[in-house]
């Protein structure tokens, strides 16, 4: 039995998506035209976390910090990985385990090759 798509197929996607852009513009017309309209210098103030803004935001910051967060997400995202070989550790059995002792040592690789780099010193 063959599938075929059909326009008509498509219309309750097709009408979801115009409710909610509908309902969008509508909200943002209406909190736009109903909200209060105050301006003092307390709104016009720049704010960020609760404390007092000192100095120019466009200071430049220094690329290890950038590298380090490279870093962390990277070495994340392959711990993320070892989550479901732990739990299906038992039905992987040997080849399971020998296949995380390779993505182990190739993590413990890369991780030897950042430290001779130096990219996580400071200075």
């Amino acid at each position: 039995m063959e599938l075929q798509s059909l326009p008509v197929n498509y219309l309750p996607i097709i009408f979801q998506m115009i409710v909610a852009i509908g309902f969008v513009v509508v909200t943002m017309f209406a909190t736009h035209k109903l909200g209060p309209k105050r301006v003092t210098s307390d709104k016009l103030s720049t704010f960020e976390s609760g404390i007092e803004v000192i100095g120019n935001a466009r200071t430049p910051i220094s690329i290890k910090y950038f590298l380090v967060a490279i870093l962390f997400v990277l070495f994340d995202v392959e711990v993320i990985f070892m989550y479901p070989w732990a739990v299906n550790f038992k039905d992987l059995g040997n080849q399971g385990m020998v296949e995380m002792f390779i993505f182990m040592g190739t993590l413990l690789l890369g991780f030897i090759y950042i430290l001779k780099k130096k990219a996580l010193d400071w200075d």
